[in-house]
């Protein structure tokens, strides 16, 4: 039998592996950060010029290959870096030719020695050596890959996805899962060391009202019954307060049958805590501290030693949004009274709402840039029937959307009323809803943040909204729903409102908000069941009904329950904010596309009429 130079032999590896182990079964490293195995001596990104002349084995997959002359270069690719390899015709020729047979992601061992580089790469950590290759072995040939597996790839996002364990090779997706890794450590010894305890809460559970969609499971042993799985750990957490367990986490996988955006997923991750014994500030304290450890240990940012809270009302008023982006101003100015009945414009003067924002140094803006802003504002997304624009130009001229009916002092009126100066742009939207055009002017005002490079995403600016309604109105339901869920407590000035007016009861939540987006959020949660009954009747639940859903949980609070808090944050927006991504795709392994499929494995997708028939499950699909 003859065995090709280039591949090792099973009995080969078999003496090999024995050798490692020094015929010991029970053999295990000593030391976990040794690379010496069988396969490798170092990793491909370990190697320096204090190493030249060490005999070396490494092991990667092949980046790419160039022929110059009677040399050829490999470089070298694993996990920890690129190193150069190379193969000298004149040195030997058999070992070149197989050399210039590598494909690209050909799966490969060698053998060398460490030599300093004549020409040396300033941009790679090993740019000043390279690895004259005495022992080739290819231990898997690759089919060459569908798209560059470099940083800058020619893949789109589907391709990507589907091939998304090539895609894992990439560095920058790599790194971003690094970063999870890292953060994730932080977080466990940051709680760990504040007497948190993690616990695993089950991932079949049953279904619960209100909130998003559940994904529901199949029960075999139950014909006709379903699990759900869990959108948080929600109720489970405060058992374990009832049970006396004080201080809870767990980094929590979470689903929720929902519309699909960049910054969703239908499984997620959160850093789910929650604590007993506990008020507002208590929370607020410890994980601001959290959140200031991980910016200064991931990024280098120093958060202020306090963070603003801000209302939900006033962040509303100032920017249409509970999660306002405060890394530029534009800040919001109602108009009502400089505007509204000043002159013969209907579409102020039936308003109940005109406000606007001060664009700095963009009065220059052509017909068909404002023309554009226009078409953005009445996209279905956002809704707006149209725009009106003010430019106060640099000469002391003013143009406008409005000349023919208002006059050059009311519109001089309204610069004063903007702070606007000369070269800025004002822009107005108006409506029948003060909330719902206040949304729709922050939807234009992030868009020209966007424009103009204001969302440095090296720059962090975090803030607390707080005080949320507890209730919000369901046009679908055509009732109120809980903002937050139903076990949030009601702020106690504002209980004796929840008989006439719960609209404007004021809940004891609070959201962490960082760069516009939420990255996390909690509430003080109910612990007397008097007021969680009086809860469930607002929300239209009778007694059986609540009984029914929520038994377990109101029995539980007959036992002693805990004034007790909690809050979760995402953790996979939480990676990549840190990581400066628009996605949290790219921080997560294996992630679904926006239609909630995960087009590598073929999910979701039909099964078996024997498993249907084990569920008992009959499908009547509508065309």
């Amino acid at each position: 039998m003859q065995i090709s130079d280039c591949r090792l032999c099973l009995f080969q590896q078999f003496y090999l592996i024995l050798q490692c182990c020094k015929w010991n079964p029970l053999w295990a490293p000593k030391n976990v950060y040794n690379f010496q195995t069988m396969y490798r001596t170092n990793t491909c990104g370990e190697l320096r010029l204090s190493d030249v002349n060490k005999e070396v084995t490494l092991s990667g997959w092949v980046q790419r290959t160039r022929k110059m002359g009677g040399m050829t270069f490999v470089d070298l690719r694993d996990r920890y870096g690129i190193t150069q390899l190379v193969f000298n015709e004149a040195a030997d020729a058999k070992l070149c030719e197989q050399a210039n047979k590598l494909g690209r992601e050909f799966c490969i061992q060698v053998k060398g020695k460490v030599s300093e580089r004549q020409s040396k790469n300033e941009k790679m950590p090993t740019g000043d050596i390279e690895i004259l290759v005495s022992r080739l072995v290819i231990l898997s040939e690759s089919l060459t890959p569908p798209f560059k597996i470099e940083d800058e790839t020619d893949g789109g996002d589907d391709l990507r996805m589907k091939y998304r364990y090539l895609d894992l090779r990439r560095p920058m997706v790599r790194k971003n899962l690094e970063l999870r890794h890292r953060m994730t450590i932080l977080i466990r010894n940051f709680l760990d060391n504040e007497q948190f305890i993690e616990v695993e809460t089950p991932i079949l559970i049953g279904s619960t009202p209100e909130g998003a969609r559940d994904f529901v499971v199949p029960s075999r042993m139950n014909p006709g019954q379903f699990y759900a799985l869990p959108q948080s750990p929600q109720t489970l957490k405060q058992l374990l307060m009832v049970s006396g367990f004080d201080r809870y986490f767990q980094i929590a996988k979470c689903f929720r049958d929902e519309d699909l955006r960049a910054d969703r997923q239908p499984e997620f991750t959160q850093i789910d805590c929650e604590m007993s014994f506990v008020d507002q500030e208590d929370v607020i304290g410890l994980f601001e501290n959290l959140c200031r450890h991980l910016f200064k240990e991931i990024r280098g940012v120093e958060l202020p030693a306090k963070l603003q809270q801000m209302t939900w009302a006033e962040a509303m008023k100032r920017f249409g949004s509970d999660k306002p982006d405060l890394r530029f101003g534009m800040e919001f100015v109602e108009l009502m009274d400089t505007l509204k009945g000043k002159a013969d414009f209907s579409v102020f003067n039936e308003a109940a709402y005109i406000g606007g924002i001060c664009v700095p140094g963009c009065a220059n803006y052509t017909r068909k840039q404002l023309d554009g802003l226009t078409e953005f504002v009445k996209r279905p997304q956002v809704g707006a029937k149209g725009l009106v624009y003010i430019k106060y130009n640099e000469d002391g001229s003013i143009k406008s959307s409005i000349d023919k009916f208002y006059t050059q002092e009311q519109l001089l009126a309204v610069k004063e009323q903007m702070g606007a100066k000369e070269g800025d742009l004002v822009l107005i939207l108006s409506g029948n809803q003060p909330n719902k055009t206040r949304v729709q002017l922050c939807a234009l005002r992030l868009e020209m943040g966007e424009r103009l490079g204001l969302r440095d995403k090296n720059k962090f600016e975090c803030l607390w909204i707080v005080d949320f309604p507890l209730f919000e109105w369901s046009d679908e339901e055509q009732r109120l729903m809980a903002t937050h869920h139903p076990f949030t407590m009601p702020n106690p000035d504002d209980i004796p409102l929840l008989d006439e007016h719960p609209e404007k009861v004021r809940a004891k939540a609070y959201d962490f908000v960082c760069n516009g987006i939420e990255v996390g959020g909690g509430s003080l949660r109910i612990h007397d069941g008097q007021l969680q009954a009086k809860m469930f009747e607002i929300l239209g639940f009778t007694p059986e009904k609540a009984m029914a859903q929520f038994g377990f949980l109101i029995n539980a609070f007959k036992y002693g329950a805990p004034p007790h808090a909690g809050l979760a944050f995402g953790l996979d927006r939480f990676v990549s904010i840190m990581a400066g991504l628009d996605s949290i795709r790219d921080c997560i392994a294996f992630p679904k596309n926006n239609s909630g499929r995960d087009v590598m494995l073929d999910a979701p997708n039909c099964i078996d009429d024997k498993q249907l028939d084990e569920l008992q499950i009959k499908l009547d699909l509508h065309q």
